[in-house]
């Protein structure tokens, strides 16, 4: 099992792939985290995370692989990919979500192009992995379901696990495609986040808000509007989870929460679908999750 993932993570360095090792029959990585670092060896000058460690140096796979069976990450960035995840409704927990793949083909249909043929890994889990080149000098990010409902992306900042890795849940294998075919431009206009606009300073109107909730929503687009490059979808994520309180009892009409986090989040460099879908689904688990008043 050892020679086999080997081989697998030799062939994927080949392809120009770097890879790193994931845990045993698992999917997370198999490389120490931050807090256990102990400040030696690649990270003398400061702990080296996974992305920056995954390697194309055949004598170093070799030597990882020969510790354990270990699984194969693809660092999707540092390898110049972005891999489109097509994910099953039994993946999504429910037999009512979105397939993946349906979503994706019709995404394709209304852009007026066939499926692109490119090379694809089946997962474990049923779903499939569509590969593709990033185009030079564009650095993208993970996406979910920015493209289509249960259709997410990797590039800068993920990874993939790579054919030839096995899980409980079976086998991730290569079905067709032997080589990675460039992001189609069309799907690449859908994932390129919008250009960083300044943002001009939020005016809310009195009249459409309680003033405890106005100076909330505006101190979060604040917090958005200054959030580190990887980290805005995230922080968007929190900024509206936490206004959502108010929508909730009734002191801001959702439309002015929503309006506002999506002027912001674009004014950030989000795209416009990324932003609608984040803001949505932030403030219907705020809402819902939301306590009463006087036991806030």
């Amino acid at each position: 099992m050892s020679e086999e993932l080997m081989r697998a993570a030799l062939d994927a360095a080949e392809r120009g792939w770097h890879v790193f090792p994931l845990r045993p029959g698992s999917k997370p990585p198999a490389l120490h985290g931050e807090k256990t670092c102990t400040g030696s060896g690649e990270c003398a000058n400061g702990h080296v995370k996974w992305e920056q460690r995954a390697t194309l140096d055949p004598d170093r796979i070799r030597v990882a692989w020969s510790h354990a069976p270990f699984n194969v990450g693809i660092a999707t960035g540092p390898s110049g990919l972005v891999v489109v995840d097509l994910d099953t409704p039994e993946h999504k927990g429910s037999s009512d979500a979105p397939d993946g793949a349906a979503s994706f083909a019709a995404l394709c249909e209304r852009a007026g192009h066939a499926v692109p043929d490119t090379y694809r890994v089946r997962t474990a889990s049923g779903g499939t992995h569509l590969y593709f080149t990033a185009p030079t000098g564009l650095r993208l990010g993970n996406t979910a379901g920015t493209v289509a409902d249960s259709v997410d992306t990797r590039a800068w900042g993920g990874y993939v696990v790579a054919a030839g890795s096995t899980t409980p849940a079976g086998r991730y294998e290569a079905l067709c495609g032997s080589v990675a075919v460039p992001l189609p431009s069309w799907l690449q206009t859908i994932l390129q986040p919008a250009p960083a606009r300044p943002a001009a300073p939020l005016r809310l109107p009195a009249v459409d808000g309680s003033r405890a909730a106005l100076a909330a929503l505006a101190a979060e687009c604040a917090v958005v509007a200054t959030a580190p490059d990887g980290e805005r979808n995230t922080t968007l994520n929190r900024s509206a989870f936490k206004v959502g309180r108010f929508v909730a009892w009734g002191d801001l009409p959702r439309h002015v929460a929503e309006e506002a986090f999506q002027g912001i989040g674009e004014a950030a460099g989000l795209t416009a679908a990324e932003c609608r879908t984040t803001v949505r689904s932030a403030l219907d688990s705020s809402i819902r999750k939301a306590r009463p008043r006087q036991a806030a």
